[in-house]
């Protein structure tokens, strides 16, 4: 009787062992990130990697007042060896509150600044060869930090509220994540004109709350890190809704948040499995990473959602995460992580998952 009854409560425990995926050894590497003595790391939001294995670092330091007031935004570019090579855009009309850094595939650096509501193309120069959208200005009546009213005010063709992100496909289409009022996908093409939107606040397919992160693969289909609605959407190119990825892994019992009280909702921002930052690898076998708030891991999912490894947690030492913000990922097992709370950039090194 008791060995039945042991059969019957293993069996019933089985689905839960199975959605726990296999841990994925990994390391830090220490000290990578050689500052001058004169420049210092805010809050870290973007991290990016052209195709020469130089570092672009999007951080909210170099502030001279307070964000949306000045300027807390400065990008920062390092060599593959982590040394210090120039700030790229110095005193920048757009800077007001960093967001996300991206390179695209001819090297071009796009910032995404959520304060100014506005995304910048700088060539592999670093000079301004693009700008999309308008930031509030002095002479404007009302001119101050944007209201989150419910509904929101409808959205207007060529300009963003709290933008977030970027990506393109491969004919050079740029979609752009519009963002924290806005809740939309916007698209644009190679010559910057504005072609389409799509999405709206809300929970449904195609809705989205807090559209915080994109990325495209090789197939050109557009995955969405839907973070207010804990989940991962995926749309094709002409934002026809695709499917749904969640992340749904036990979270450990000492498991804490990074910063704040121990949040107890299944659904929002610091869900566990909330995406806050997706990244897609290069071929020829693409995987997903994403990153969330709490319990602060990382996962690595393939391309249909299957989550096939998970790593890390909350933490202020090497190798654990504070609200990780953007994550890129030049290659399968290497992967660089910009973290607000912890003021700096991790290079991370993983060991391959057979």
């Amino acid at each position: 009787m008791k060995r039945s009854l042991f059969v019957l409560l293993f069996l019933a425990a089985a689905p839960l062992f199975a959605q726990q995926p296999p841990e994925i050894p990994y390391h830090a590497v220490p000290d990578f990130l050689k500052l001058p003595p004169d420049i210092h790391l805010g809050e870290v939001a973007g991290v990016a990697v052209n195709s020469h294995g130089h570092i672009f670092v999007f951080s909210r330091g170099n502030t001279t007042g307070p964000a949306y007031a000045a300027s807390a935004a400065q990008l920062l570019q390092f060599g593959p060896d982590g040394k210090f090579i120039r700030e790229i855009g110095h005193n920048l009309y757009a800077w007001s509150f960093a967001h996300t850094v991206k390179i695209d595939k001819d090297d071009n650096i796009w910032a995404t600044d959520k304060g100014s509501d506005m995304v910048i193309k700088f060539n592999p120069e670093g000079r301004v060869v693009m700008v999309f959208g308008r930031k509030q200005e002095a002479s404007d009546e009302g001119t101050e930090p944007l209201k989150h009213v419910k509904p929101p005010l409808p959205p207007v063709d060529g300009m963003f509220r709290q933008v977030t992100d970027v990506a393109w496909d491969a004919a050079g289409n740029a979609y752009i994540s519009d963002g924290y009022v806005n809740s939309r996908i916007a698209k644009v093409d190679n010559d910057g004109n504005w072609l389409k939107s799509w999405g709206e606040p809300g929970d449904k397919p195609g809705q989205l709350n807090v559209p915080h992160s994109i990325a495209v693969d090789a197939q050109n289909n557009i995955y969405v890190a839907d973070r207010g609605n804990r989940r991962i959407q995926v749309f094709d190119t002409e934002g026809k809704f695709l499917r749904l990825i969640t992340i749904d892994v036990p979270v450990p019992a000492d498991a804490h948040p990074a910063i704040g009280n121990k949040p107890t909702a299944t659904t929002g921002t610091m869900a566990p499995g909330a995406p806050w930052a997706i990244c897609i690898t290069p071929g020829p076998n693409q995987v997903l990473y994403a990153a969330d708030g709490f319990p602060g891991r990382i996962y690595k999912l393939s391309l249909d959602g299957k989550v096939l490894g998970v790593f890390g947690k909350s933490g202020k030492q090497p190798g654990q995460f504070g609200l990780i913000h953007e994550i890129a990922c030049p290659s399968e097992n290497e992967l660089y992580v910009a973290e607000p709370l912890n003021w700096r950039i991790q290079k991370l090194v993983l060991a391959p998952v057979h």
